[in-house]
């Protein structure tokens, strides 16, 4: 067996707006494993100031793992629980799914992601997401003017009920504690499916007094990066108390940390869906193939797997969205 990395970088097509900045360029390490004839390829993509093992020494550790992996034929599960990124290129490497999915039989229901921009950029970017045929938009907030915000979605509202269009907002943790549960409020006139990250991660009483009170359902996200360990994901879930949990396997564990939270929030009653973080088709593709193999073959809730046209020079896979649905390689007859 043999391991090499690719280390590339991607260009944006439109730079993309986050509540860490603004985005022209995405560097990822590809390896590639080899044995015989067998090729596999998976993606190494951690976020800059956001992923636990955004390390500077990043290619030297992942060249350390896939030493390791060389020699023993095995990932060293345990030893990578703090690099998810690299855990996740690897799993993907060594891992064929085989589901409705992957057999082009079934697409997975995906929402329309609103990147941070103006007010009139995100007007048009939510009316194109429309056009298109989405009926589940997640607007990024906390960018803008928070009254103009709620004008976006008023806006929306005031042509489309919650029964045709569901709205998902996503604050970064913009909002503080003191300001959090009156914005809660004023949003919550909007009949939204869920707000993301209200608080900065880290404010784990702050939060779950704030799940407590809230009146639109709280989903975490950032607060997950970096816990790592069972008990401690069982412990967070079982303070915050939140209604739903957002899972990046690139930034929450790679897959089996991916499982291991799903597991852990349904023993809670606690909902979640997985998205992608900006990783290129191959990253995207291992995703929507986890994805298919958790929640199973008839997924009603749309996932955030829309991420796959942001690059120039993104790598060819056999993914495509049709409608509100990413579908892999060709759809049978008949469908």
């Amino acid at each position: 067996m043999k391991i090499t990395i690719e280390e590339r970088m991607l260009h944006f097509k439109q730079p993309a707006g986050t509540s860490r900045g603004i985005y022209t360029t995405r560097k990822i390490w590809l390896v590639k494993v080899t044995d015989s004839a067998v090729v596999g390829v998976g993606e190494c993509a951690p976020l800059p100031q956001l992923s636990c093992d955004d390390i500077p020494n990043y290619g030297e550790v992942l060249r350390h793992f896939c030493d390791e992996v060389e020699q023993t034929g095995k990932i060293p599960y345990e030893a990578m629980r703090d690099y998810p990124s690299m855990l996740f290129g690897l799993e993907t490497a060594f891992t064929n799914f085989d589901t409705a999915f992957s057999r082009g039989e079934v697409g997975i229901p995906i929402n329309g992601l609103i990147w941070m921009g103006s007010f009139e950029e995100m007007n048009q970017r939510i009316e194109q997401k429309l056009e298109q045929g989405f009926r589940c938009v997640k607007l990024k907030i906390g960018a803008i003017d928070f009254d103009a915000e709620l004008e976006l979605i008023k806006n929306i509202r005031s042509r489309y009920s919650h029964h045709e269009v569901e709205l998902r907002v996503d604050a970064n943790g913009a909002f503080t504690f003191d300001e959090a549960l009156y914005k809660l409020e004023l949003l919550s006139q909007y009949a939204l499916h869920s707000i993301e990250q209200p608080l900065k991660a880290g404010q784990w009483g702050n939060m779950a007094e704030l799940c407590r009170e809230s009146p639109l359902p709280i989903a975490l996200d950032e607060e997950l990066i970096g816990v790592n360990d069972p008990e401690q994901k069982r412990q967070l879930l079982n303070i915050i108390k939140p209604h739903y949990i957002v899972l990046k396997p690139s930034l929450h564990g790679g897959m089996m940390g991916v499982r291991e939270w799903v597991d852990v929030a349904r023993d809670m009653f606690i909902g979640s869906w997985i998205t992608s973080a900006l990783e290129s088709n191959v990253g995207l593709n291992a995703i929507a193939q986890l994805c298919s193999n958790i929640y199973g073959d008839h997924i009603t809730m749309p996932q955030g797997l829309g991420t796959g046209q942001l690059f120039t020079d993104n790598i060819p896979m056999p993914l495509e969205i049709r409608g509100d649905k990413l579908w892999s390689g060709l759809r049978p007859s008949g469908e």
